[in-house]
């Protein structure tokens, strides 16, 4: 809220260098915002009595957009790569597999680690366990289990991200 949409009867007044003017009445704090030409903005709404402040509203609102924009920048967006494995799958192909997820672990991402069955496959999902088990076993040194394995329909799936 800014100027004449302040309603409240008192405000604790903060001047423009930071400084406490104290408690005051809004149309008291409206006239000094007034004489200084700048705004009067409600800081901490909150607050008994609410906290205003005597600044320049156009470069307030600058700066809290500019503050904004480089909480943006620093922020780090995790993706999920997904690695699908079978129940036969060859033991080299697996090793293609682990070198894959090490890859995308490595650049930050979390890996998904889908075991999918078809068919007769179906009848041996306790057998097929080990598959996982092993597969974030050679990448215990860089990998941890974010979730253990988890049967969900026709597949079997793992979380894993970076130590």
């Amino acid at each position: 809220m800014i100027n004449e949409q302040i309603r409240d009867k008192e405000v604790r007044l903060i001047g423009t260098e930071g400084e406490q003017l104290g408690i005051m009445s809004a149309k008291d704090a409206m006239k000094l915002a007034r004489e200084a030409e700048l705004d009067l903005v409600k800081i901490a709404p909150n607050a008994k009595p609410p906290v205003c402040k005597i600044i320049d509203y156009g470069k307030y609102r600058y700066e809290l957009a500019r503050k904004e924009k480089e909480a943006k920048k620093k922020q780090k967006t995790i993706d999920i790569k997904e690695v699908r494995l079978s129940p036969n799958i060859d033991t080299n192909d697996l090793n293609t597999k682990v070198n894959q997820a090490r890859k995308f672990l490595s650049k930050g991402d979390k890996v998904k680690v889908t075991l999918r069955f078809r068919g007769r496959e179906l009848a041996h999902v306790n057998q097929s366990k080990v598959i996982l088990d092993d597969f974030a076993e050679k990448l215990a040194d860089i990998a941890a289990i974010d979730k253990p394995a988890k049967f969900e329909g026709r597949s079997m799936i793992m979380f894993l991200t970076k130590k």
